[in-house]
């Protein structure tokens, strides 16, 4: 059960997160749920027993939490099926079956005299009696709230077979003041809300961050004294640099998925081009060359396509082409609009704003045309970004004067708003951290 050593030098690099496994006790039963039957499922009721120690009920609030917006887990209340259980003995199975629980979740969380604090939990199979994940972690008390995020990614992959998504990162314009004369400041908070960062002062407008692979640095546009520019900064120290000097305006920079390319469009006389650029060399690639705005580019997980929006065909369309350039494909023929295509982290997706009939709706397709769904529709929905496991889908939406964040499964089960300190807009989702 430990994790993989990106994750544990990640893990260093947040306080010295030290991790050790708390074996099963019994052989592990792997009943999974299935994400993918078309989306039809029941969430898996899963009781979360009130973690032991002074850092404990903070840790199981924050699990919970989690839970409630994950879609595919159900957190229930252990009551007193939890009276007296720890996470040194198994607990009353039948008691849990009562509440209807397929899996427990038991845990505690104390100081040590060290002044670090000590978590773990163990998860049930109910059924079984089996447990079935286990796990210890040591770390700076300020990281109480990532070990529960981490915990609850180890639980819901543990049900679900797929990835987790709760210790991940959200970059997003922060929008306060006035409508006309709003401030924009680039910031970074969880997917919780919780520590949020902002990294630039709002002395100039900023737009469309993006995360690079690794989630320690972010492209964004900004748009100053001169015409805008696209930014290269570092998250932990701050540093910021120009990505090229361009004659033009320059649009939508996201990276490559080895981080050692940046895609954009670069505005020239009327008409906008795609470009790669290697980010060591800064030595630029010109992708397209059309007399149309070629726009929003987003490589493949395996880096080897592109997809971007273009008006070429006479409205703004969804197309497809190799990452080196070349012919491209049209894959979206529905009524309206389509802009903003970011292909999922597993290539099976890719999400698009659609306008049309006055609405703006945000759907997924799949890469050769078919599929195509919508996710939610209303007056104003723009900007999709994928969470790391591909389920989750976050966007923005004017509401009662602003832009506010919200999430929503592939499935349409549920949707979410992603809480803010103020308006926020054009979010991106960052890989697992670790």
């Amino acid at each position: 059960m430990s994790f993989t050593p990106s994750r544990r030098a990640a893990a260093a690099m947040f306080g010295g997160l030290a991790l050790s496994p708390l074996l099963p006790r019994h052989s592990m039963a792997e009943r999974y749920l299935d994400v993918h039957g078309g989306g039809n499922f029941t969430p898996v009721n899963v009781a979360i027993v009130p973690f032991g120690g002074d850092g404990g009920a903070a840790i199981a609030s924050v699990i919970v939490n989690n839970f409630k917006r994950s879609v595919f887990i159900n957190p229930v209340d252990a009551g007193a099926a939890g009276a007296g259980v720890s996470p040194d003995a198994a607990p009353n199975m039948a008691a849990f079956q009562a509440l209807n629980a397929q899996y427990a979740v038991v845990g505690r969380s104390a100081r040590g005299g060290d002044g670090r604090m000590k978590t773990e939990f163990r998860l049930w199979d109910v059924g079984a009696g089996n447990q079935v994940a286990g796990q210890q972690y040591v770390t700076d008390p300020k990281n109480s709230r990532r070990v529960a995020h981490i915990i609850s990614d180890a639980i819901f992959s543990k049900v679900t077979g797929e990835g987790g998504f709760f210790d991940t990162r959200i970059a997003f314009v922060d929008e306060t003041g006035p409508r006309q004369t709003r401030r924009k400041r680039l910031t970074i908070m969880d997917l919780d809300g919780a520590n949020v960062r902002y990294l630039t002062r709002g002395d100039d407008l900023v737009v469309t961050p993006r995360f690079s692979p690794n989630s320690q640095e972010l492209t964004y546009m900004s748009f100053g004294a001169e015409d805008p520019r696209v930014f290269l900064l570092n998250i932990d120290t701050g540093q910021r640099e120009v990505v090229g000097n361009f004659p033009g305006m320059t649009f939508s920079p996201r990276f490559s998925p080895d981080g050692q390319r940046i895609v954009m469009s670069l505005e020239d006389n009327g008409v906008a081009n795609l470009y790669s650029m290697d980010v060591r060399s800064r030595a630029t690639t010109r992708l397209t060359d059309s007399a149309a705005i070629d726009t929003s580019p987003c490589y493949s997980p395996d880096g080897a396509r592109i997809c971007f929006e273009s008006d070429r065909g006479g409205t703004q369309q969804i197309y497809i082409m190799s990452a080196g350039g070349g012919a491209a494909t049209r894959i979206s023929f529905g009524q309206g609009r389509y802009s903003t295509p970011v292909w999922s982290p597993k290539g099976h997706y890719i999400a698009f704003t659609r306008q049309s009939s006055g609405g703006f709706a945000i759907g997924v397709i799949k890469p050769d045309g078919s599929g195509e769904r919508i996710l939610v529709e209303s007056f104003h929905n723009e900007g999709p970004t994928w969470a790391p496991n591909g389920l989750f889908v976050m966007f923005f939406r004017n509401v009662n004067g602003g832009a506010q964040l919200y999430m929503r499964d592939i499935f349409g089960h549920g949707e979410f708003e992603v809480p803010t300190p103020n308006f926020g807009s054009d979010p991106s989702w960052s890989g697992l951290i670790g």
